[in-house]
């Protein structure tokens, strides 16, 4: 994602090509990894507005990232257009800090006075963060409420929060594979670095009678120790199912399921489609619109 790339520049007089580091646990950066392996940013703005307009006639210009972390979608929705304004909302502060720091700062001065980074319970959003024309709560990250009564209470919050032709965003994870106890391992590169990583999807304990399921993730690399639990989370497994019910509960009055189409050699093509019925897929990534 960032971070300087390798190229043939000279170095003084010598002419010497410079040279990309290898990436090891010791010289890596966790968000930056996460960033590199789980988000992709402009995918899901283009995703978000497309959308939108195609529901509502217009553009969206207010975005609210719930569950923000290092706000990379918030920077990206700014650049898109001059008139667009984001607001990310997170409880934790330092990578709040990380995110003003290190994706903030890449923007210029008056993308960056579009984004406010707020410290704040997404189930109380201060003023600053309502009457928006869209609420992203992406990553699955939702699944932090374990009770149907904890997420029906957030998305009641979210609705409040929007404008009155506003749009709720979220994604969800699913398929017959998704509680099994397993990991998943990819192979990425970074700019800049030679050796790439590994990222490691850790499906590391499911509770079928309570829903529980712990998931880490890992960074292994070409060279010295991984990075392991870079980053765990607590969740409840919930169905699609489950999440179109209590959207329909909190009081959206349309839900939808996007889902996502396959090429020619059957697998996904990154195109998300309205679906009423969906393959029995092994694993799938959907996104949902819930409409106020």
């Amino acid at each position: 994602m960032d971070g300087k790339r390798a190229g043939k520049g000279v170095s003084g007089r010598s002419g010497a090509a410079k040279k990309a580091r290898v990436l090891t646990a010791a010289g890596a950066d966790r968000h930056r990894l996460y960033e590199a392996a789980v988000q992709c940013p402009e995918a899901e703005v283009g995703f978000v507005a497309a959308t939108f307009k195609k529901l509502r006639g217009r553009p969206a210009r207010v975005l609210r990232e719930d569950f923000c972390g290092t706000a990379v979608t918030s920077c990206e929705w700014v650049k898109t257009h001059s008139e667009n304004r984001a607001v990310g909302l997170d409880l934790h502060r330092p990578t709040l800090k990380w995110a003003a720091a290190n994706n903030l700062s890449k923007l210029s001065e008056e993308e960056r006075g579009r984004v406010k980074l707020l410290e704040c319970d997404v189930r109380k959003p201060v003023a600053a963060a309502r009457g928006v024309d869209v609420v992203n709560a992406m990553n699955f990250s939702y699944w932090i409420f374990k009770t149907r009564e904890g997420l029906r209470e957030y998305f009641e919050a979210v609705r409040e929060s929007l404008a009155d032709d506003g749009v709720f965003f979220l994604d969800h994870y699913g398929g017959y594979e998704a509680g099994k106890v397993q990991e998943d391992r990819r192979r990425y590169r970074m700019p800049g670095w030679n050796g790439g990583f590994t990222y490691v999807w850790d499906q590391a304990a499911f509770n079928p009678i309570s829903g529980d399921y712990r998931c880490h993730i890992h960074f292994e690399f070409s060279r010295g120790p991984a990075i392991r639990r870079a980053f765990t989370y607590e969740w409840r497994l919930w169905s699609l199912l489950e999440v179109q019910e209590l959207l329909r509960e909190a009081g959206f009055r349309k839900v939808t399921v996007y889902w996502e189409g396959t090429d020619a050699k059957g697998k996904g093509n990154g195109v998300f489609r309205p679906r009423t019925v969906g393959e029995a897929d092994a694993a799938y990534i959907c996104y949902l619109t819930a409409e106020r």
